[in-house]
């Protein structure tokens, strides 16, 4: 699932091309496999686009008249310009002549138009936590949040809640850079730091390099990330660790695959 580098960087391409368009007509798939998969995306229509920012992995456009615009690519979302699939779920018609074409093959992406800042039916975009690269991402927060939950710190992440738009590929990253231990249910306060810094540093380089491909994601013009071949963690189980040389080591935890150094990241 594309997490906040990808979608920032799809913002970054997006945000240009649609700032000031009319949206003329909007259409999405009629028989979706979800009743909210793309919720009241008529209401796009005759609508203004005024720009497209970005909250966690949301994309959020805000239209003229007090509504906004939600995106979200789930697993294999991919927005283009123009674009002919048998896989396109929606379309954005514009006054330019172009057509903003939502292409999902698994079908867990979303597209909803909202109340600016109301986000009841989007649950997940109302609870999410603060930016990790802006000044909200403070890491006293942090680290009081760390030492309050009883869950392992992986999952914590991945659950937005203490910081948004990481998942599964960054959270392996960090927890490394750190050498944290995903599984770890107690992070002191230096460590709660090192990690917060972490967090940021693994996501400023990812934004960088545009991302992270391994299959279904690409941005706006068609292109892939670059950040794969950078990854230490993330997917490297049975290599040497970077550090130590040490096999990484991978299991399962929360139901996700997790990549660590068992010599560099101690329980």
């Amino acid at each position: 699932m594309p997490e906040l580098p990808e979608v920032e960087s799809v913002r970054r391409q997006l945000d240009p091309e649609l700032q000031g368009r009319r949206v003329l007509r909007a259409w999405s798939d009629p028989i979706p496999t979800m009743p909210r998969e793309f919720h009241r995306l008529e209401l796009a229509a005759g609508r203004t686009i005024e720009s497209v920012g970005r909250r966690g992995k949301f994309l959020i456009a805000p239209l003229d008249g007090g509504l906004e615009l939600v995106m979200h690519l789930g697993m294999t979302g991919v927005l283009r310009f123009d674009l002919e699939d048998p896989h396109v779920r929606a379309r954005l018609e514009l006054d330019d002549a172009r057509s903003l074409c939502f292409r999902d093959v698994r079908r867990f992406g979303r597209m909803a138009v909202v109340e600016a800042g109301i986000y009841d039916a989007i649950p997940m975009l109302a609870m999410i936590g603060p930016e990790p690269l802006s000044d909200e991402f403070d890491p006293d927060v942090f680290a009081w949040e760390l030492q309050r939950t009883n869950s392992p710190v992986k999952p914590f992440l991945l659950s937005q809640r203490p910081v948004a738009g990481v998942g599964n590929i960054y959270a392996d990253e960090a927890l490394w850079l750190a050498r944290i231990h995903p599984a770890s249910r107690k992070v002191g306060k230096r460590r709660a730091f090192e990690l917060h810094r972490a967090i940021r540093e693994t996501l400023a380089g990812a934004i960088e390099r545009e991302g992270t491909t391994f299959s279904d994601y690409q941005m706006v013009n068609g292109e892939s990330g670059r950040n794969a071949a950078f990854l230490v963690a993330y997917g490297q189980q049975g290599k040497p660790c970077p550090r130590c040389a040490t096999p990484m080591r991978k299991v399962v935890l929360g139901g996700r695959g997790t990549t660590y150094c068992p010599r560099c990241q101690r329980h």
